[in-house]
């Protein structure tokens, strides 16, 4: 661990700060949560550079800033019950259970899920539910969630999504087509789902969010 508390102390400073992240839980718990052990170890020592890179299943892992503006947008205050699409190698995942009550992560690749599971079991986070499926379904018996990240590209927001959010909930999602996105920030206003605030908050390119609701694989 104190091999890299430079390289984090410099990823907060350089990558999050200075581009604009300003929450404190935020910037405290990406300080110290272990990414580089979400890594394979041929490539830990890049893990505090600001860059996507492969966690394998021709998925990556987003890079530091994506992942501190992402998760500064969901406004957490510890209390949240939140959904996450796309677990990955549960580095995200993570981050959301230092800043929410409750996370519930569905990943696509049940390779990644597992895997995603047995690290975040080894650093004893006891608020995490994770299951292997369809993402653009959502997780209803659980909803509704007081956030929602996304980190995956649909070509449109899934209405199940919408409506698994409750009533002044968070949606973090990239929406676009294959090669480039836009990131979205939307806020569930009333009962009804269509009844949103959408916010614009940077262009980006994700991996494609596949599923019955998004692009198809």
């Amino acid at each position: 661990m104190r091999r890299y508390s430079k390289q984090r102390t410099r990823m907060i400073n350089n990558h999050l700060i200075a581009r604009g992240i300003t929450d404190e839980r935020v910037l405290k718990t990406m300080a110290t949560v272990p990414r580089h052990l979400f890594l394979d170890e041929s490539i830990q020592n890049q893990a505090y550079s600001d860059n996507p890179l492969p966690i394998g299943s021709r998925q990556t892992i987003s890079q530091p800033y994506i992942v501190g503006l992402m998760t500064e947008a969901l406004e957490l205050k510890g209390i949240e019950k939140v959904l996450e699409i796309g677990t990955g190698c549960g580095y995200q995942t993570a981050i959301l259970a230092e800043l929410a009550e409750r996370v519930f992560s569905i990943e696509r690749i049940a390779s990644l899920a597992f895997r995603a599971q047995r690290t975040l079991d080894s650093l004893h986070y006891h608020n995490i539910l994770i299951r292997a499926g369809d993402g653009t379904y959502g997780w209803s018996e659980e909803s509704p969630f007081d956030a929602i990240i996304t980190t995956a590209g649909a070509p449109k927001i899934p209405q199940t999504l919408k409506r698994q959010l409750a009533v002044g909930g968070r949606l973090i999602i990239p929406v676009g087509s294959q090669s480039s996105q836009t990131l979205l920030k939307i806020t569930r206003l009333s009962e009804e789902p269509d009844d949103i605030k959408t916010e614009d908050l940077c262009g980006c390119r994700f991996v494609d969010l596949i599923g019955e609701y998004g692009w198809k694989g």
